[in-house]
């Protein structure tokens, strides 16, 4: 019966008085401080994934379009295509080889 009593002494509203309530005050309000901290903390971790995914993507973007630079690159530089652009100024390829020079001391 000790037991019923003590758990009902909880339950009835004049246990819950004044005193209690503002004896207790400024640990609620440490509590609620510490739940604002936690929910700005949650949505700034939020924002800064949604912020690396985006970088991310833009990465790879940017990856896709240098790979694609740099394979037109190679190809535009290759010597057969580098004599049909000059072709047109009156430019050919020369059909000796080069010649060393050689000094001798």
């Amino acid at each position: 019966m000790a037991k019923k009593r003590g758990i009902s002494k909880y339950l009835e509203l004049s246990y819950w008085s004044e005193d209690l309530i503002l004896k207790n005050l400024p640990f609620v309000l440490f509590l609620g401080f510490l739940a604002l901290i936690y929910i700005a903390n949650a949505h700034f971790a939020e924002r800064n994934v949604r912020r690396i995914q985006t970088l991310q993507k833009e990465i790879k973007e940017l990856r896709w379009h240098h790979r694609s630079l740099q394979a037109d690159i190679m190809f535009r530089s290759k010597r057969s295509q580098m004599q049909q652009k000059v072709k047109d100024q009156g430019l050919r390829p020369w059909r000796t080889e080069p010649k060393r020079i050689v000094i001798s001391k």
